[in-house]
């Protein structure tokens, strides 16, 4: 009988779109999704939790780890690392695993060029000046740091055609639902469910 496989998920987004508190509500749902957790130089943030919210290691740890091959992908960003691990999707993925990556636009290329089957959404925000406002209410960076993220949100946005879906984060509780029909229709495409159901078709047929 053919193993059914674990979805692998994209979703991309320019800084202050609402990324991590849509996928924060989509991993509380009931749908069986594995955050895939990155490496990174980059120090913790209050409530970040390491293992959790990623894996914080330093500059010569993650350059050793690039070195050997280890990562799917990974990117410099605003001068901190990150990485996938690439042995931990491959070994996910084969056990039924759905995986889910939350990586900017210069990673999602990446890991599509390594699995095309990759299905990946992009989030946009309801507007630039919501854009703005969000960073600026984080009250996490100092000015220059908002104002190079706002000028990056330029540059991913134009990579949007590269997604195949694209959802307006303009409610989170809208956007959510969004994500979630997304996933579910991705289960039911026909490929899937006549594996999946291979003894009822016979059956009825």
């Amino acid at each position: 009988m053919t193993q059914l496989t674990g979805y692998l998920f994209i979703i991309s987004a320019p800084s202050g779109a609402g990324k991590t508190s849509l996928v924060k509500s989509l991993l509380r749902s009931d749908l069986n999704l594995s955050l895939s957790i990155s490496h990174t130089t980059r120090p913790p943030r209050n409530g970040e939790v390491d293992g959790c919210d990623y894996h914080f290691v330093n500059k010569e740890t993650f350059q050793q780890m690039l070195l050997n091959g280890e990562f799917v992908e990974s990117a410099e960003v605003y001068g901190n690392l990150y990485g996938t691990s690439q042995q931990w999707i491959n070994q996910a993925t084969a056990s039924g695993q759905d995986i889910l990556l939350e990586i900017d636009c210069q990673g999602a290329k990446q890991i599509q060029q390594i699995f095309p089957q990759a299905i990946s959404i992009f989030i946009l925000p309801p507007s630039a000046d919501a854009l703005a406002a969000r960073l600026k209410t984080r009250a996490q960076d100092d000015p220059e740091v908002i104002r190079k993220r706002l000028s990056a949100a330029r540059e991913e946005v134009s990579h949007i055609a590269e997604f195949d879906y694209i959802i307006i984060n303009n409610q989170l509780d809208e956007a959510l639902n969004d994500l979630i029909c997304i996933i579910k229709a991705e289960h039911l495409k026909k490929e899937r469910q006549i594996i999946k159901h291979r003894a009822l078709i016979t059956e009825l047929s």
